[in-house]
């Protein structure tokens, strides 16, 4: 574990209170805790400017009975397939399917996937949660 160091913070009352209040809400076991929380995702955020590798959730929701929404899903898949690790097909409904896609790659070459999904006629809702390998946080 690297060392730790202790630091102080000013705050305006009223931020503190809100802040207090929402790590509670949380159930974030201290100040220290949500604060490294935060840096870690500006991190992230960070990250996801850059050209280093980064990793992704890909979650897309559509009813499977739409004429050739699957084949066009499949075809996008596989012209992106060496930055997906993997995917998951769950059925929601009779009808509706969510698929969760593990990306990992370049953020540009993950985002033109996102945005070829998303852009998928007959598609309900897509969302991309930038996430990171880990390795430079």
């Amino acid at each position: 574990m690297a060392s730790l160091v202790r630091f102080s913070v000013s705050l305006e009352s009223g931020v503190l209170k809100k802040f207090d209040a929402e790590i509670k809400r949380r159930k974030c076991p201290n100040r220290s805790k949500a604060l490294t929380d935060l840096i870690r995702a500006m991190f992230v955020k960070s990250e996801w400017t850059g050209v280093r590798n980064v990793a992704g959730v890909i979650s897309v929701v559509y009813d499977h009975h739409k004429r050739e929404l699957v084949s066009k899903l499949l075809k996008v898949q596989h012209k992106f397939q060496s930055t997906i690790l993997s995917t998951q097909h769950i059925h929601m409904t009779h009808s509706d399917c969510l698929e969760v896609i593990i990306t990992r790659g370049k953020p540009a070459y993950i985002e033109s996937l996102f945005n070829e999904l998303k852009s998928i006629k007959g598609i309900k809702y897509t969302n991309l949660s930038a996430t990171t390998t880990g390795e430079n946080i």
